[in-house]
């Protein structure tokens, strides 16, 4: 069965940086889009960024531009989040979810497939 599970949250000061990670088995890594949602407390999930299936493109929401950059390993089939600058309102709990396979051209259709996700926490 489909399994993510994701590692690497922690309490950071304004400004530091993370690294997420997402372990993914269960279903051919390579073959499918993937990527990073996050739920703050209170609110409902915002979707951060996703990356193709072969890992050349990559798409950010507006909110983490120039700050996140999504990466993936197929040979070890690990997704990463590397956020910089981070700011109080990345405060989240942050998991990875599987989009759609390569060939259906779709890179995020909910969270079917999703795992528990890792609490990042921005306070001084």
């Amino acid at each position: 069965q489909v399994q993510l599970v994701e590692s690497g949250g922690r309490l950071v000061q304004p400004g530091g940086s993370l690294r997420l990670s997402c372990a993914a088995s269960g279903f051919p890594f390579s073959m499918y889009f993937m990527n990073w949602v996050r739920q703050a407390p209170g609110k409902g999930p915002e979707w951060v960024s996703g990356i193709n299936s072969g890992g050349g493109t990559t798409r950010y929401a507006s909110s983490v531009k120039a700050r996140f950059t999504i990466s993936r390993d197929n040979a070890k089939n690990t997704l990463f989040l590397q956020m910089n600058n981070l700011k109080p309102e990345d405060t989240a709990l942050y998991y990875c979810a599987r989009g759609g396979s390569a060939s259906s051209g779709t890179l995020y259709s909910g969270d079917t497939y999703r795992g528990q996700g890792t609490q990042v926490t921005v306070s001084s």
